[in-house]
């Protein structure tokens, strides 16, 4: 998917952004303004989605002096989240700051060749039949598993409890990187600019469907098992390296992303507002797998709010959700000619989607927003497909009848701020959401 096909909307985006300097400073119930001007000290508002349940969240915002730090390159973002234990801390970050600012090269491990990759394992010389599991570490699949481990040492970050990290000034953000939220409680993320970090040395698995299939690591940001989390006011996106300019390689994509959040592992009290999610395929996972050692964790867990996020130009998985109670509002979509779905119902799934508005071009329709992975209710009311209420469940059963979709998710949200009404919801939405617009 190209970065410019988010062109085809510049109409309805220009129009949409007529008068947002005066709509952004207006509005109001969307997050902890109120709280304190420094912006580094927000804590998430009370009734703020279910990161707002029980102790709330906080971040860093007690952070005393000497646990508030300014970041510029990834070796002092990683000093700093390692200085200090669980202490509360303050991760200012100023500028764009590269994890691979030295290229792929730098990671692979010696004797590690792509053009030998291809030669043994293509699939005229390796067959279909016969993953590379097995294969012994001085073999091409070896040196690339190497290679792999360096990258995932480098990239990866750890966010301890009780952090926010937060962009200052213009364009602070990350590329490349892996930002890992993994079993803490206690996280704030806010006003940054994330590049999808692309992996160097994705794996090719014969089979994987009918012809293979290249698979890669490494989400933008993983919330794994952790508790207590607001992502606020950012941007995630492919930028220089959209999957449309990617090589095939065998016959298929050469796919070196993976997703842009994923939510997974028992998470929980999460809420992810006024973000921008675009230009990506598999965007947000909720919940990583059916089976049932993996859902005696997640029953009862996985319990997230977007609100006010724009989700444009993507091709799936505006979220996945498996077994979480997810409350989705006053949220926008825009699709292209990529479009796969927004909303996937996987197992046990408890979805609720209101006042959200839908942007989507000529030949796609309404019944493509709702896709079903397994049979679970959903609530879906009050949502606008291009500026006409729809109901989005009777249009996708009424096209895609094997597939048919049951109303009435089984619970009602009840943290919440200000709702505004959903055919306000693309301006309101374009004009608010993403880095660089935090007040």
């Amino acid at each position: 998917m190209k970065a410019q096909k988010w062109h085809g909307h510049a109409t309805v985006r220009a129009a949409a952004l007529i008068g947002c300097t005066a709509l952004v400073l207006s509005m109001t119930g969307t997050t902890a303004q109120a709280h304190t001007r420094d912006v580094t000290r927000q804590t998430l508002g009370a009734d703020d989605g279910w990161g707002s349940y029980g102790t709330g969240t906080t971040g860093g915002a007690a952070a005393d002096a000497a646990h508030v730090y300014t970041v510029t390159t990834w070796t002092q973002f990683k000093a700093a989240l390692a200085d200090g234990g669980t202490a509360p801390k303050i991760i200012k970050v100023k500028g764009t700051i590269d994890a691979v600012s030295e290229g792929c090269d730098a990671f692979a491990a010696p004797g590690y060749d792509f053009d030998a990759y291809l030669a043994k394992y293509s699939p005229q010389a390796w067959g279909l039949d016969t993953d590379l599991s097995a294969e012994p570490d001085d073999s091409p699949e070896g040196l690339r598993r190497a290679s792999a481990a360096n990258q995932d040492t480098a990239i990866k970050a750890n966010i301890p409890a009780n952090t926010t990290v937060i962009g200052v000034g213009k364009n602070a953000g990350f590329k490349g990187a892996s930002l890992q939220i993994k079993a803490v409680d206690n996280v704030i993320v806010r006003n940054l600019a994330f590049e999808s970090p692309l992996d160097c040395f994705p794996q090719w698995d014969p089979t994987d469907g009918t012809n293979g299939n290249w698979n890669s690591e490494y989400d933008t940001a993983v919330v794994y098992g952790s508790t207590h989390v607001w992502l606020d006011h950012n941007t995630f996106t492919d930028g220089s390296h959209p999957d449309g300019a990617a090589p095939t390689y065998f016959g298929m994509l050469y796919q070196q992303h993976d997703g842009e959040l994923d939510i997974v592992r028992g998470a929980d009290y999460v809420t992810a507002s006024w973000n921008v999610f675009t230009e990506h395929d598999k965007t947000i996972l909720i919940g990583n797998s059916d089976s049932e050692s993996t859902a005696v964790g997640d029953r009862g867990h996985l319990k997230v709010t977007f609100h006010h996020n724009l989700f444009s130009g993507l091709v799936e998985r505006a979220p996945r959700v498996r077994f979480g109670q997810v409350d989705s509002y006053n949220n926008h979509f825009v699709a292209d000619e990529g479009y796969s779905y927004s909303f996937g119902i996987g197992k046990e799934s408890q979805l609720v989607a209101e006042h959200n508005a839908f942007t989507l071009p000529d030949g796609i329709s309404a019944a493509k927003t709702l896709k079903r992975w397994n049979v679970s209710p959903l609530t879906a009311d009050d949502n606008y497909v291009n500026g006409t209420l729809t109901d989005l469940i009777a249009v996708h059963n009424a096209e895609i009848p094997a597939e048919a979709l049951e109303s009435g998710a089984g619970w009602t949200p009840t943290l919440r701020t200000k709702v505004d009404p959903a055919k306000a919801v693309p301006g309101i939405v374009d004009c608010g959401a993403g880095a660089g617009r935090l007040h």
